[in-house]
């Protein structure tokens, strides 16, 4: 939906209509309304994982990597993070000089890690080095040696001169490090990080869908991509 928005003039396709992200669609527009008045004087950031119509009522977007960094330059000393309540935390431990409200939703594979699986990892692996997504839990994210975006692992684990690391966040991540990563060694986490959502476009959704025989075309009321662009274009502004 995003790539609509940013690109309205351009075809966008969804190779699998039933590919979705269970964090984004826990939170619907009246219960964010809801939200809104219990906290009327907080600055409303979304989370890029929402909806296009959520973020309509919304007053910026973030990305993991652009939270702290957008929280911050925000003309706002309260601000009411959707929708998921570790990231928020993240930031406002970053951030101590703002106040903070939450909803208690989050990413249901990253929010099944816990200080257990830490504790498994690092005695199957004690000479790996643990680098986790902020959507993890806060006990969890303490004990992590790098806390970071999906890119942000990445890098890190591709510039340290560490040889082996333990992954918390989904597990393609694992995979793909290992590949650009061949001399270093990479473990999951756990296996509860796989992320069935993801993994329900196939490589044949794809092809289907180029050959016109599948997907389906993404179209959004002119309503939603005036009020959700105002949201995306203000993360692009403040340097998301």
């Amino acid at each position: 939906e995003t790539c609509k928005i940013l690109s309205p003039e351009k075809t966008v396709w969804l190779a699998n209509p039933a590919a979705g992200c269970p964090m984004a669609e826990q939170l619907d527009l009246d219960f964010l309304r809801a939200l809104k008045q219990k906290y009327p004087d907080h600055a409303v950031v979304a989370y890029i994982n929402t909806t296009s119509e959520l973020k309509t009522e919304c007053d910026v977007c973030v990305t993991s990597s652009s939270a702290v960094e957008i929280c911050k330059k925000l003309d706002a000393d309260k601000i009411l993070f959707i929708p998921d309540p570790n990231l928020g935390r993240y930031v406002a431990q970053q951030l101590p000089e703002k106040e903070f409200a939450f909803y208690t939703g989050g990413c249901p594979r990253h929010m099944i890690v816990t200080p257990e699986h830490v504790r498994k990892a690092k005695e199957l692996h004690p000479n790996a080095l643990l680098l986790v997504h902020p959507e993890c839990r806060q006990e969890v994210v303490a004990q992590a040696d790098y806390v970071g975006s999906t890119t942000g692992i990445m890098n890190f684990a591709k510039k340290s001169d560490h040889k082996e690391f333990i992954i918390g966040t989904e597990n393609s991540i694992v995979q793909h490090l290992q590949f650009d990563c061949p001399e270093k060694q990479f473990y999951p986490l756990t296996v509860q990080l796989t992320c069935m959502n993801m993994k329900i476009t196939t490589l044949m959704d794809i092809y289907n869908c180029l050959k016109g025989c599948g997907g389906e075309e993404i179209t959004l009321p002119e309503h939603v991509m005036e009020g959700a662009g105002r949201c995306i274009h203000r993360m692009v502004e403040l340097g998301g």
